[in-house]
């Protein structure tokens, strides 16, 4: 999950210097905007700012100001805290092992990622306190 506030600025201006993106720069990026703006980015070397980052995906949220960000970045972050643990660091896992992996892998993975939660006691609990709209009291168990 990548924030910035108004008046950031972004660039991978080493065409420009007259040398290559290296130490993965180029296939980060790729995989995060797709090789289209990639390109686009790494030829031409220009300097862009945070409205277009959120357009192309390089961020998930632009904010107006630095304070504002710091709010935005803590409020998403309780959010994600109150979710049940085993779910998040399950999703967090299959994320990183995706990177990696066939989508035949990948999807073996999720899968078996997923059947270790089904026993879990947070799991009733995420149920129970979403069919009755409350906030839930997960154990991580």
């Amino acid at each position: 999950i990548r924030l910035c506030s108004e008046g950031t600025l972004f660039a991978m201006p080493e065409a420009k210097l007259g040398f290559i993106t290296d130490v993965g720069g180029l296939q980060r990026i790729s995989r995060v905007v797709g090789r289209g703006h990639a390109r686009e980015i790494s030829f031409r070397g220009h300097r862009f700012d945070a409205r277009k980052a959120l357009a192309i995906g390089l961020v998930n949220e632009v904010y107006q100001d630095p304070e504002s960000l710091r709010k935005g970045a803590l409020e998403m972050a309780e959010e994600i805290g109150s979710n049940p643990p085993l779910a998040v660091q399950g999703a967090k896992e299959v994320f990183l092992f995706d990177e990696d992996a066939t989508l035949e892998k990948s999807l073996e993975y999720n899968a078996a990622r997923s059947s270790m939660i089904v026993p879990s006691e947070d799991l009733g609990e995420a149920v129970a306190s979403y069919l009755e709209k409350r906030k839930g009291d997960f154990k991580g168990a």
